[in-house]
């Protein structure tokens, strides 16, 4: 027999033999092996076929916004279409991820424009049916077209999910778009809880809420004589967050608190001439930070009495106290850049001189 048919003989099963090694090591590999192979093969099937949807996803989007981009363009420029084509069910998620993108940037008769397209292809039943979704972005989406939309039938909704403690974006959301429907409802119903809640960052609460400052400014009024003291500092700087103003004889009380918190909050929205004797009192309060609002209260409500107050403040052994009384006395009306130099020139104290010209100096920058 020749070498290559003595090979092939050697390579050969016999017939009724199994292909599974006999050694049970070798056979586990073999399996391990065969399983490895086919979860590749599946994998690449999986790959494949992702790739396909994401094309076909990718051409529909394409394809949307293609059609209705110019649509809403010349909306947005006063444009408006007397007819409309259909909103295909393919096309809805793309035609409102565009609409919000561009509603997000306008005001005025813009967004009344796109607001007009989008109910005339019936987008608020569309937003109100995702509310009820599992897919939280298709609910953050649908939060945003109604609050844009100001829908008041979605109010319900919206407030059940205001109350969500579980998602506090999706929960901001629904409180912005409250706010967008009814100013007045939403700030008597958010102005409590927001006080109330500690865990919502101020900025968000002013981010959410300034829209209905003005409807805020009342129910904050009404709300302030009935706070209790460990609520007060909260709501004060919910005041101080939206530039509402408070009568004098709301913040007597609180600047006379024995809490800090609630003595530098009340500092920050004194606007008026009738708190100026407390104010002065509380420049020699033991607590630096007061001391720093104090200053800053005094350069807004001061009279030219209250000048050698905050020189005297200059010297002060926390910094922050004698940059802020600089600040105050440059920004005090009735000194001028060369009663300002000469009072520089005048000062001793080398920390205080210093302050001085550098807050003389920063005046000087921003002008």
């Amino acid at each position: 027999m020749t070498a290559p048919a003595s090979a092939a003989a050697a390579l050969a099963v016999p017939a009724g033999a199994s292909m599974v090694p006999a050694d049970p090591v070798l056979a586990v590999a073999f399996w391990v092996g065969i399983v490895a192979l086919a979860l590749t093969l599946l994998l690449g099937v999986q790959i494949v076929r992702l790739r396909i949807a994401l094309r076909r996803r990718q051409a529909r989007a394409a394809r949307a916004l293609a059609r209705w981009r110019p649509i809403l363009s010349s909306a947005i420029a006063g444009d408006l279409p007397p007819d409309l084509p259909p909103l295909a069910r393919g096309e809805r998620l793309h035609f409102i991820q565009l609409w919000v993108h561009l509603q997000s940037s306008l005001r005025g008769d813009a967004a009344a424009a796109l607001n007009d397209i989008a109910r005339r292809v019936g987008l608020e039943h569309d937003a109100q049916a995702m509310l009820g979704r599992r897919a939280r972005a298709e609910r953050m989406m649908a939060t945003l077209v109604l609050g844009h939309l100001r829908e008041r039938s979605a109010w319900p909704q919206l407030q059940r999910m205001a109350g969500n403690s579980l998602d506090p974006t999706l929960a901001l959301t629904a409180l912005w778009a409250l706010v967008r429907i009814d100013p007045d409802a939403a700030a008597a119903y958010l102005t409590p809880l927001f006080i109330e809640n500690d865990d919502w960052a101020m900025s968000h609460v002013a981010g959410v809420l300034k829209e209905a400052s003005v409807s805020v400014e009342s129910v904050l009024v009404e709300m302030l004589p009935g706070l209790p003291r460990e609520r007060l500092g909260r709501a004060l700087r919910v005041a101080d967050a939206l530039r509402v103003t408070v009568p004098d004889e709301l913040l007597v009380g609180a600047l006379d608190d024995a809490s800090v918190a609630v003595v530098t909050a009340a500092l920050r929205l004194v606007n008026l001439p009738g708190s100026r004797e407390r104010v002065r009192a509380l420049l020699a309060h033991e607590d630096w930070q007061v001391r720093v609002q104090a200053a800053k209260a005094l350069g807004r409500i001061g009279d030219r009495g209250d000048t050698d107050r905050l020189v005297a403040l200059l010297g002060d052994r926390e910094w922050w106290v004698r940059y802020r009384a600089a600040e105050a006395l440059v920004e005090l009306p009735w000194l001028g850049r060369a009663e300002l130099d000469a009072l520089r020139g005048s000062l001793t104290d080398r920390y205080a001189a210093d302050m001085l010209a550098q807050a003389l100096a920063e005046e000087r920058k921003s002008s």
